[in-house]
């Protein structure tokens, strides 16, 4: 592994981010993959996307323990929704690392402000704004940051 200096005199280890991305919808899951590519950030270590198509996967897979740096959450997936998803994983998940939620409307923040989502980006999906949004919570909520 690589090794950066974080800015703060501190060296870390550059290792692959894990993205978590959940939609029912494959286009919108080939959207964001295409979006974000392998690096968000060239501040940033590369990044590894896990697919999920389903809500109960996306649970699975957190309950066995395995890493998640960011959880991107489509609030229109069905029949479960990001947005109640998220509210969730923020109630149940200790230290829950930060989510984005993909809204259809503007006036849809509010409910994910409910779900206690750290930010949000619409459909449909905008490459530079996600990849900023992405990079942003990761820089603040990953092992860079601390």
């Amino acid at each position: 592994m690589a090794e950066i200096d974080n800015g703060v005199g501190r060296i870390i280890d550059m290792q692959k981010l894990i993205l978590a991305l959940y939609s029912d919808d494959s286009t919108v899951r080939s959207s964001v993959i295409a979006a974000l590519g392998k690096q968000v950030d060239k501040d940033l270590p590369l990044h590894e996307i896990k697919e999920f198509a389903t809500a109960d996967a996306l649970r699975l897979y957190v309950d066995s323990k395995k890493p998640v740096d960011l959880f991107i959450l489509d609030a229109e997936a069905v029949p479960e929704g990001g947005m109640g998803v998220c509210r969730q994983l923020k109630d149940e998940v200790f230290n829950c690392p930060p989510v984005l939620l993909i809204t259809a409307r503007q006036s849809d923040n509010w409910l994910a402000t409910w779900s206690r989502a750290e930010a949000t980006v619409m459909h449909p999906i905008d490459s530079f704004t996600i990849a900023a949004k992405c990079a942003a919570l990761l820089k603040t909520n990953s092992a860079l940051a601390k």
